[in-house]
């Protein structure tokens, strides 16, 4: 009998060690011989642990299983949610990027082969550098982190980049609210993302790559650790990768957590030893990023859906999603939501499914008033625009950002002018004070809105000023985003704000 338990830090934060360790000792007391894997995490969180048995007829699940549960659990007793695949928050996905997360053992490269791992890698490595880009331009594949760049050309200006040296930088510093897709698939199923570094390097002609990852993954670097030391020794990494004569070789390094590490220049001067500011650009990392070097700076889940392009084609990526958002997209669905977890789908669903329908709605039971889709930098969406179709263009048609597709749901008890001073505190907290709009703009922004919350009408004007300046005048999208949270709120819930001045009149 093999009997899954997340080892996921999700899952462990409701109990996950202390259920494995109690399924062992229970299946001793019983003389029953029991496999136990610790994989990694499916996604639906509200249901953790999950735990799966396989008997060898296939795998049933069971949800939010306690130590208590154990004995029902090995004697057959235990209520089953029958397969994950048939339940409604899973079967309704398009996993490509998450296939294999929680389904292997996340650090058994054998498992990770025998469910489709490595072909893309070993395609990639009958290809040119040029060939290789050309795939990745043709699948569509967007920057997964942030203001969605197009992957194919980034990696173009590296591989036509003159340099002795180039890199690859995996940028794990996953800060925003409501976002665990990074952390997920690190966790998870780590060989993917070691597989799309490799074929990054082979196409732009890097030999040496790090992953930056936020100090407050223990588990992520501890399980990334492990991956990179397995790939070495069985010739995924190295001097001679699967035996074709590449070389490529990573490793992991960890941040100390600040938010504007995020920031793919500030991370390069984290990851050089210096202190985490952001650089004025030009020049671009694509041609002088890391020591000065030419430098593809990608997010995680960039990297990680390159093996899915090579193991089944552009054509085949590409004919998800919609208009120039192509392909699929793992939203993480958090905050006041009943059904909170990972949702991998292909763009074009629109939020208000998402919330209402995947999500299930609120866990208070009450109505959704706003949705922050970007993290703390992203535009509250109201009601009215929940219509809106997942896309990058479509959320910049209404004044919205897709970042890292964290959806952080608030139901009708949220008090949205406390909010748009949430966001400028955030900036004047995490500010790398490098810039005046975003260093002296944020402060100003906080005292700005309590005017505001103290009725001064003529602070409205003013807030949209500095937000203006701050969009248009800061170095990086920290200062530059700040706005969207704020106008957001102002324009969306207009109401609360002069509600807080007749209060105050």
């Amino acid at each position: 009998m093999k009997i899954y338990v997340p080892q996921d830090s999700a899952a462990k934060a409701v109990g996950a060690d202390e259920l494995a360790a109690a399924i062992v000792a229970e299946a001793a007391a019983r003389g029953v011989a029991v496999d136990l894997i610790r994989n990694g995490t499916r996604g639906m969180i509200w249901l953790e642990p999950l735990v799966e048995v396989d008997t060898g007829t296939g795998r049933k699940a069971f949800g939010q299983v306690t130590v208590d549960d154990v004995p029902a659990l090995l004697g057959g007793t235990l209520d089953s949610l029958g397969s994950v695949e048939d339940i409604p928050f899973f079967a309704r996905q398009t996993r490509l990027t998450f296939a294999r997360c929680g389904v292997i053992d996340p650090l058994d490269l054998d498992d990770y082969a025998a469910h489709g791992g490595l072909v893309g890698l070993r395609r990639a490595v009958q290809l040119t550098g040029a060939e290789i880009v050309a795939e990745v331009t043709e699948s569509g594949l967007r920057g997964r982190g942030g203001a969605g760049f197009p992957t194919g050309i980034k990696w173009n200006t590296v591989l036509g980049a003159k340099a002795d040296q180039k890199y690859i930088v995996c940028n794990a510093d996953e800060g925003d609210s409501g976002t665990f897709a990074d952390r997920m698939i690190m966790e998870g199923d780590p060989f993917t993302l070691i597989e799309g570094m490799a074929i990054a390097g082979m196409a732009v002609g890097a030999t040496k790559g790090f992953v930056y990852l936020r100090s407050e993954y223990p588990d992520a670097i501890k399980i990334m650790t492990a991956a990179v030391e397995i790939a070495r020794t069985n010739g995924v990494l190295g001097a001679d990768i699967l035996g074709s004569g590449l070389s490529f070789d990573m490793e992991i390094r960890d941040g100390a957590g600040a938010y504007v590490c995020g920031e793919e220049t500030s991370l390069l001067n984290s990851l050089e030893g210096k202190r985490g500011v952001v650089r004025a650009k030009p020049p671009l990392p694509a041609l002088e990023g890391f020591l000065g070097k030419p430098t593809v700076v990608n997010n995680v889940i960039s990297l990680a859906t390159v093996p899915v392009i090579f193991e089944r084609g552009a054509a085949f990526y590409a004919g998800f999603g919609l208009g120039r958002s192509k392909g699929t997209m793992p939203i993480q669905i958090a905050g006041n939501v009943k059904h909170g977890g990972l949702f991998e789908t292909a763009f074009g669903m629109p939020l208000g499914e998402l919330v209402n329908e995947i999500g299930g709605g609120t866990a208070t039971g009450r109505a959704v008033k706003a949705v922050q889709v970007g993290g703390p930098l992203g535009a509250y969406m109201p009601r009215s625009k929940f219509d809106t179709p997942f896309g990058y263009e479509e959320f910049d048609g209404q004044g919205g950002l897709i970042g890292h597709a964290g959806i952080v749901v608030f139901d009708d008890t949220a008090d949205m002018l406390g909010m748009a001073r949430f966001a400028m505190e955030f900036c004047a907290v995490e500010s790398c004070g490098k810039c005046t709009p975003c260093r002296i703009g944020a402060v100003r922004g906080v005292e700005t809105i309590d005017r505001i919350g103290r009725g001064d009408t003529a602070a409205i004007e003013i807030l949209t000023d500095l937000c203006e300046t701050m969009k248009e005048g800061s170095l990086c999208a920290l200062g530059g985003f700040t706005p969207y949270p704020v106008m957001s709120a102002l324009t969306h819930f207009s109401d609360e704000f002069a509600t807080q001045k007749e209060a105050a009149e």
